[in-house]
């Protein structure tokens, strides 16, 4: 027992760790998704809403702390239960993704491993067994270093995640596990393969035949049937092969303009993708980054999901003489984790990006 407990350990800890020093690189992505299940969609807590960023940062650096104090042995009745409680909470929230299909990624793993609904549940609900056996068992968790160095290890752990924190906050993720990292070309990422799985759906259609309601199922022809047509529902029973990049556009009056801006040479896009949210401390940086872009043969665009009123309203007040184009708001969070941020891209591939505070070193070739 002792054996398969320290096994546990060692699992659940290392875990933990892992879980949250990816979402440590990506901190603002994960409170996008703390963002969907806060929702109106979803438990509808609009209260929580403008905390979801602080949330998220606590979050995960707790999630480190806990699986090192796990594994070094530190407050050990403490550690596990509040694991058990994080735990109990996360395998409730990837049920309620799965059951309801709510949410389609939980971001367990950030970007780095995306899991499906189901997948993300039937990993809390082992990783919940496993808290309790060591639960059941705690005084197996025996410490691997003395209280004084658990202490320094602690701190320094804690320091180290809190500076990782401040860099990619201030920056960008240090590592970037999207479809938009430098060196990703977009028009690639958009591609489905002719011969790529399709959706398979299963239709429930309804009908009233001789006073008597009737469902025939079919996968998505319409039944042969006489009869009074109620409704139908539809589930999705198998979904197919989907492009890594699958949501974005680049729409100009309701065109979409993105065929022919990624096969631009020299295309250098910004990003806001709420103007309502975002910080304008740089515009007069942000001009004049656009005026030497052109000087070096760049096409300049804005890229938002704000409507056209918004737009206007932004150009007038900071005199921004490029076009603002539209794209799906979620899209543009997955672009960049910047409001505004910079793309640079050649031939749809993306060359560089940079947060807003890293304006003052774009360079142009």
């Amino acid at each position: 027992m002792k054996t398969l407990v320290n096994i546990l350990r060692i699992f659940v800890g290392s875990l933990f760790i892992f879980s949250g020093l990816v979402k440590i690189n990506d901190p603002i992505g994960f409170s996008f998704k703390l963002e969907e299940y806060f929702g109106p969609t979803v438990f509808d807590i609009d209260f929580l809403m403008p905390y979801t960023l602080a949330l998220a940062i606590i979050i995960v650096i707790l999630e480190v702390l806990l699986g090192l104090f796990l594994l070094i042995g530190f407050k050990p009745k403490l550690t596990i239960w509040v694991m058990l409680l994080m735990i109990i909470w996360f395998t409730f929230l990837t049920w309620y993704s799965a059951y309801y299909n709510k949410v389609t990624d939980c971001g367990c793993f950030g970007d780095a491993i995306p899991l499906t609904p189901w997948e993300s549940f039937t990993k809390d609900v082992f990783l919940l067994s496993f808290i309790l056996i060591i639960l059941y068992k705690i005084e197996l968790i025996k410490p691997i270093i003395n209280f004084k160095n658990q202490i320094i290890v602690s701190l320094i752990s804690f320091i180290v995640s809190a500076s990782i924190v401040y860099r990619v906050l201030e920056h960008l993720p240090i590592v970037d596990f999207r479809p938009y990292k430098i060196q990703a070309n977009i028009i690639e990422n958009m591609i489905v393969p002719d011969d790529a799985p399709k959706d398979i759906w299963n239709y429930d259609w309804k009908f009233i035949v001789d006073g008597t309601e009737k469902i025939i199922s079919t996968s998505g022809e319409y039944p042969e049937i006489n009869g009074e047509f109620i409704s139908v529902e539809t589930k999705l029973i198998k979904k197919g092969y989907e492009a890594p990049i699958h949501d974005f556009s680049m729409e100009l009056n309701g065109e979409d303009m993105s065929g022919e801006l990624l096969n631009e040479e020299k295309l250098l896009v910004f990003v806001l993708y709420n103007l309502s949210k975002s910080n304008f401390d740089t515009s007069s940086e942000l001009i004049t980054k656009s005026k030497q872009a052109i000087e070096n043969g760049y096409k300049i665009i804005a890229i938002t999901a704000s409507g056209i009123d918004k737009q206007v309203e932004v150009k007038d007040q900071f005199g921004f003489e490029f076009d603002f184009y539209t794209c799906d708001e979620t899209a543009l969070k997955t672009i960049i984790r910047s409001n505004p941020g910079a793309l640079e891209i050649k031939s749809g591939t993306i060359v560089n990006k940079w947060h807003y505070n890293d304006f003052n070193k774009i360079k142009f070739d």
